[in-house]
This record gives structure tokens, sequence and C-alpha cells, in this order.
């Protein structure tokens, strides 16, 4: 269990660089509190499962393709070539702004897929794979507020500390669950707005939520509620694509 626990820790920092730059030996092991005699037991063990790989000329390592390769295919158990991705599609050319499609772990979310709209010269730029508390954005709440509620009062104790806003957040999740949309302003980024729906499967299981990102400067009225309507349309086309039943 201790070396899987230090292999992961190697992931997580070189995971949280970008994907184009490389981590020495000497770097790994200060930035994990290992021994540099350590980290390179540890790192020849990875680099025989793919789980990393060395730059010959450098000696830098970086992330294996194993990643990528388990990635893809979770990526298609997701149904996203055949069924979410299409409607994500449609999506961003009906708005014009990008669409995001995310799914829930514990007490975060991952961003999962982002399509962006090429003909928005503005767009709004959230990394794939970040992790995002739940209690935080449009797509995150929507997700929360569909959640079994025994979940949801477990989840929101535990990310909303003062009692005073802890009943107020589940009142807007209330809200959030009897309009069947999210919203959110400015929440991580300042001018910058969302929209998102929930996304359930054949089982009325959630799987995650659809979001529309866009900039709120300027943006009308009549704007903004031809957002909401779109994102909640394309949450039930998903999910009545994927098999859910509406009772």
């Amino acid at each position: 269990m201790q070396t899987i626990d230090r292999a992961m820790q190697v992931i997580k920092v070189l995971a949280g660089n970008d994907t184009k730059n490389w981590k020495s030996i000497t770097d790994l092991s200060k930035e994990c509190g290992l021994p540099v005699s350590t980290m390179h037991r540890l790192l020849h063990s990875m680099m025989q499962h793919g789980l990393i790989q060395q730059e010959a000329g450098t000696k830098l390592y970086s992330m294996g393709n194993a990643w990528l390769e388990y990635g893809l295919q979770m990526y298609d158990t997701f149904d996203f070539v055949g069924l979410i991705r299409p409607e994500m599609e449609a999506l961003m050319h009906e708005c014009g702004e990008s669409v995001y499609f995310s799914k829930p772990i514990g007490l975060e979310s991952l961003i999962v897929e982002r399509i962006d709209c090429p003909h928005n010269p503005i767009r709004i730029y959230d990394q794939l794979g970040i992790r995002i508390p739940l209690n935080i954005g449009a797509a995150n709440k929507a997700m929360l507020a569909h959640m079994p509620k025994n979940e949801i009062l477990k989840i929101v104790k535990k990310l909303v500390s003062v009692e005073e806003e802890k009943e107020a957040f589940l009142q807007i999740l209330n809200k959030i669950r009897s309009d069947g949309f999210a919203e959110s302003h400015g929440e991580k980024t300042k001018g910058t707005s969302s929209v998102a729906a929930p996304i359930f499967d054949h089982s009325n299981y959630l799987i995650g939520a659809i979001s529309i990102g866009y900039v709120s400067f300027n943006v009308t009225e009549e704007r903004e509620s031809f957002l909401k309507n779109k994102v909640l349309e394309y949450g039930m086309r998903i999910s009545t694509k994927l098999g859910r039943k509406r009772s």
C-alpha cells in the first residue's frame, strides 16, 4: 500500500504541471518528500508499467501513455462518442459558447469534456481534468441538487462550514432541483457565468451535468434566458438518449 501511495503522489505532482513540462528526479524527491534512492526505485517500477516516461536526452520524467490509454477506455464507457458528444456539439453551435460535461467524484467534480465554439473569439477556458468542489459553479450545483437527499446533506455539511450559510445553500439547491437547471455568476472567475443541467442514465442515476460557460459582460436578460432554456433542453435530450424514463 505504501508503494501505491507513493506512486500516486508522484503522479499528482506530474499531473499538477503543464503536461509539456518534465520533472527531474531531484525535483520529484523534494516535492514528494522521499530520498533520491527511494524515488529512483519507484520511478523505475512505474516506468515498467507505462505510468511515467523518461526523456532520453534530459533524463526528465513526465506522465506515461498508460494514463491516456486508460482514460480513453473510460471515456468510451461514458457513451461520449455516440451519444453525449454529438449533443454537446449541437448545443455549442446553437449557443455559440463553450460547452462542458462534468462528472461528480466524491466532494468534487471533474471536467471530462469541453467543446469550444470556433467562431467565438472570447471564450472561457476551464482545463479538462480539473477538480472543483461541488458547492461551486453551476454544473456542480446542478449535480448536487439532484443527488439523494441524505447524500446532499452529507456533502453540504463537509463543504459549507457556517450553519447559517448551510441552510441558505440548501434552499438554493431546492430551487435548482425544482427549476431543473442551475446558474452561476462570477464564482470562479470574475465576469464569467455559466448555466447547467443534470444528466441521468437509464436507471435514473445522476451521471453528470452539461453546462454552458460565457462571458457575462453586456449579456442581455433575453440572451441569459435563451442559454438557460437551451441547457435545460439539451440536458433532457441527452438523458432521454441515455434511456432515462421520466415519471
